[in-house]
């Protein structure tokens, strides 16, 4: 139970509630972790459930997962040639591909990925996995796996 600024709880409090609730707040959680000069704040272009293309090679996907960095082998990486091989300090999304041939997954970069502007839905046996519904460009994730 939270006691007002008017009864002592071991530590000094100023009289201003407002800074009585800031004090209780670093009493409760302690100080802000510092980030180490490795660690870099991301912010995802895309969202889960939006379709894009690949900039590239022009294939549609529906994004079902979002990694901050790059996050597969080395080895899958080595394979991309040099001259279109991405950088891995962005996100890498994960799709539900299409293209003229069939479906399949994909791992992207960001920078790989433009927003699709084509209202089709995409083709892809695991979409019903993941997603209830397509609007034009969005589906929308189950209930079951939203987080």
């Amino acid at each position: 139970m939270f006691r007002p600024p008017s009864q002592n709880l071991g530590f000094a409090l100023e009289s201003d509630s407002k800074t009585w609730v800031r004090s209780l707040i670093r009493v409760a959680l302690g100080p802000r972790p510092a980030l180490s000069k490795d660690m870099i704040e991301y912010c995802a272009k895309f969202n889960i459930g939006q379709v894009v293309s690949h900039r590239l090679f022009g294939f549609r996907g529906v994004i079902y997962d979002v990694d901050p960095h790059y996050a597969n082998t080395e080895a899958w990486y080595e394979a991309i040639p040099k001259e279109i091989r991405p950088h891995r300090d962005q996100p890498f999304y994960h799709l539900l591909a299409q293209n003229e041939t069939g479906s399949y997954e994909a791992y992207v970069s960001e920078q790989n990925l433009v927003a699709e502007e084509n209202p089709v839905p995409v083709e892809h046996p695991g979409i019903i996995d993941y997603f209830e519904e397509a609007r034009p460009g969005q589906y929308q994730l189950r209930n079951n796996l939203a987080h």
